[in-house]
């Protein structure tokens, strides 16, 4: 990816413009990951959940891309997160769940930093928010510790629906979340207050499940007519327009082709009047 795919968080942190999701993919992380990397994401996110994630096999996918490359840790952001207990399979649970809130926080992040064999993370996000607001504070007073010693540069949440609670856990966070990760549907109205807030404080907005969740728009007509106009296909133009209005989209797809068209999309660029057009699809 080059400068122009990449966009600046509110804390300074170098983003690439669409991001490699790894949940699902099991025993064939490591080598999907590596394609990925070897064919041009720099962005990874991840999850200490091994219910849904192979953590270990993101880190070895991670390892042989840089040492075919030739890259540096520093060329790749590299994106965890904490999921609290009721995100678990009771019997793979990677802290222990006896243990107090903040002391599963940071015993997760070590065990993050094992199995992506790194020192340090570019992010650190809440995987869903804790129902009772006392213990939603606890838990991200651990994370601002982890931010506040080096663990990581910047702090995020992910499945956080309701705008009142996140506007709660900005105005009570020390370090403030610069990333909030959510599924992007039409259940949610897209999230239209929640990105609007994050417009104003500069947090980056990034969207998940972004392809399989929205299948009438990428039916839609316009969306195809676009697609015959620049010669791509209607993901493409999507993914493009959500990268122009400030998301960072993830793709978790398993296809080197697919990989290679969700990494073009920086090659075009939609005028204002279609992206009026794409707007009122959501």
């Amino acid at each position: 990816m080059s400068a122009n795919d990449v966009i600046l968080s509110a804390t300074g942190v170098r983003m690439p413009g669409i991001i490699y999701g790894t949940a699902w993919k099991q025993e064939c992380t490591a080598a999907l990951v590596e394609q990925a990397i070897n064919l041009g994401f720099r962005g990874i996110d991840t999850a200490c959940q091994p219910k849904h994630y192979h953590e270990a096999g993101v880190g070895e996918g991670i390892l042989a891309a840089c040492r075919a490359l030739g890259l540096q840790r520093t060329d790749l952001y590299l994106q965890t997160k904490f999921t609290p207990l009721n995100g678990h399979d009771p019997l793979r649970i990677p802290y222990d769940p006896k243990a107090s809130l903040p002391e599963q926080v940071a015993q997760s992040f070590q065990v993050s930093l094992k199995n992506l064999q790194t020192d340090y993370l570019d992010g650190l996000v809440l995987h869903s928010p804790l129902a009772d607001r006392g213990q939603l504070l606890e838990v991200w007073q651990a994370l601002e510790s982890i931010q506040q010693s080096g663990g990581t540069k910047q702090l995020g949440i992910s499945n956080c629906y309701d705008p009142a609670l996140f506007e709660f856990l900005y105005d009570n966070a020390t370090v403030k979340p610069a990333v909030l990760q959510n599924r992007f549907y039409a259940d949610t109205d897209y999230d239209k207050k929640l990105r609007a807030f994050c417009r104003q404080q500069k947090i980056v907005y990034e969207s998940f499940w972004t392809l399989t969740a929205n299948p009438k728009i990428l039916a839609d007509a316009a969306v195809k007519t676009l697609a015959e106009k620049y010669r791509r296909n209607p993901a493409q133009i999507f993914f493009r327009y959500l990268t122009q209005i400030g998301i960072v989209p993830l793709t978790g797809t398993t296809s080197a082709e697919h990989i290679r068209e969700d990494l073009a999309i920086f090659q075009f660029e939609l005028n204002d009047r279609e992206c009026e057009i794409l707007a009122a699809l959501l």
